[in-house]
């Protein structure tokens, strides 16, 4: 029997009359643009109408078919890193005045908000030592996109320039962001050693069509790069700009992108007081250098801060909002037509909790536990951690000497292990490698647990 709901447009009667209205006869008609190969050749096996509560039972069991970073160690990062969220920081981004208001079409009667974003565009200025920030993007990958797009704009180059040692992910979004454009996309290699970039290729491939030359720091693989005056030299030298993304945790220890130069500071948002959450929503952080022609460049809305005529009254407004639904099209620096608000006020909200002597004490504690997993995973037969020689943040390489890393892997889930993200597929020239992260929420039994297990697998390996 056909289910009807008084509140929804599903009886009969009224099917009909919307399909009249719109001159369709069979609703088969709607979908004709839909190729019959992906098509749905029968019915959804759907349960039919339940009760709050039942669904509610229903939900449960299938949620708990899933096992989360609360009930087994998980030393997944690769771009979204679990960190402790103190309580407070969800419950202030959930009142009602910012949810009602987080995307301020109307600016000028939504203060509350737009202060917050005020406050979250000054934290990341301080965080990453540069003088303007948006009021965020979607994830780091869209901003790494925005950022070659303004490197292009203000430069009128087309080429950018990357490093292999990338997220292939944050690679992929920025060849989608560059194809409309025809942008150039040059690859330049890592030292297998150190994990670093090579400096003469760079120098060799950097050119007077030459936009803009990204770095990673600390990159994909947990590197952190040391080259980064020599770097800005030869951005410097053909007159490109300089692109460095960061993991904002590691600002707390480590200097700041503004203070070796960096003309724009990208990076991913997430860690600072967002869920893990099946790898969204994510926030994208964009920061610039302080040039009036360079700031027109840039995507998204910059939030900033005024005073009445009499100067009596403080006020925010949104400002140089150089995206589509603002000013003409054509004139656009960028089609975002939402943004991030809601998770950048939650960003600043955990930032202003934390403040630098927290983000510096956190980063201290991140590299002390991934220090001490290296040392120990090293030493244990037939594994190498890190596979380079180099200096790391919170994330680092572990490299099956033996046999398959995947077969670890799966070996460690056993045990209750989540141990890492494998690397195989995505760069196999380092072999049966894996990704593993560690951030302040694991304890020193968690990862002597890791230890304890690759010590057993090693042996039966």
């Amino acid at each position: 029997m056909d289910f009807t709901h008084s509140y929804l447009p599903n009886v009969p009667e009224i099917k009909k009359k919307m399909m009249e209205e719109i001159s369709v006869t069979d609703i088969e008609e709607l979908f004709a643009d839909i190729p019959q190969a992906v098509r749905l050749k029968k019915d959804i096996e759907l349960p039919g109408p339940m009760s709050e509560y039942e669904v509610l039972l229903e939900l449960k069991q299938i949620a708990n078919k899933n096992v989360s970073a609360n009930e087994m160690p998980t030393f997944l990062g690769g771009g979204v890193w679990n960190h402790y969220i103190p309580a407070h920081v969800p419950q202030l981004a959930m009142r009602s005045e910012f949810y009602t208001a987080y995307t301020p079409y109307q600016p000028e009667i939504s203060q509350g908000s737009l202060q917050a974003l005020f406050e979250y565009q000054s934290l990341i200025c301080e965080l990453t030592g540069m003088d303007a920030a948006n009021a965020s993007l979607y994830d780091w990958g869209s901003g790494l996109g925005e950022a070659a797009l303004t490197a292009m704009r203000a430069t009128k180059r087309n080429e950018f320039i990357v490093p292999r040692s990338i997220s292939p992910e944050r690679r992929s979004t920025l060849e989608m962001f560059s194809r409309g454009v025809l942008a150039k996309i040059t690859e330049v290699g890592f030292d297998k050693e150190t994990g670093m970039l090579y400096l003469d290729e760079l120098d060799a491939k950097a050119s007077n069509e030459t936009a803009g030359i990204y770095i990673e720091n600390p990159n994909y693989f947990g590197v952190l790069e040391s080259q980064v005056k020599e770097i800005k030299e030869i951005a410097e030298k053909n007159n490109a700009l300089f692109v460095v993304g960061v993991n904002p945790m590691s600002l707390g220890v480590l200097k700041a992108p503004g203070d070796y130069g960096a003309d724009i500071v990208i990076g991913e948002g997430q860690p600072l007081g967002l869920p893990t959450s099946f790898g969204g929503p994510l926030l994208g952080i964009f920061a610039i250098r302080y040039d009036k022609k360079f700031v027109r460049t840039i995507p998204g809305r910059l939030v900033g801060m005024t005073t009445t005529v009499d100067g009596t009254m403080r006020g925010y407004c949104l400002t140089l909002s150089a995206r589509e639904q603002h000013i003409r099209r054509e004139r656009a620096c960028s089609n975002i037509c939402s943004n991030e608000a809601l998770v950048a006020i939650t960003a600043a909200i955990y930032l202003s909790t934390l403040g630098p002597t927290g983000m510096k004490k956190l980063g201290e504690l991140c590299m002390a536990n991934a220090q001490y997993l290296q040392k120990k995973i090293n030493a244990i037969d037939g594994f190498r951690a890190p596979l380079f020689n180099a200096a790391h943040f919170n994330e680092f390489t572990i490299t099956n000497l033996d046999g398959s890393i995947e077969d670890v892997h799966k070996r460690l889930l056993t045990r209750g292990i989540h141990g890492g993200k494998l690397l195989t597929n995505e760069f196999p020239e380092l072999g049966e490698t894996a990704l593993c992260c560690t951030t302040e929420v694991h304890t020193k039994k968690e990862l002597d647990k890791l230890i304890t297990a690759l010590q057993e697998i090693g042996g039966s390996l």
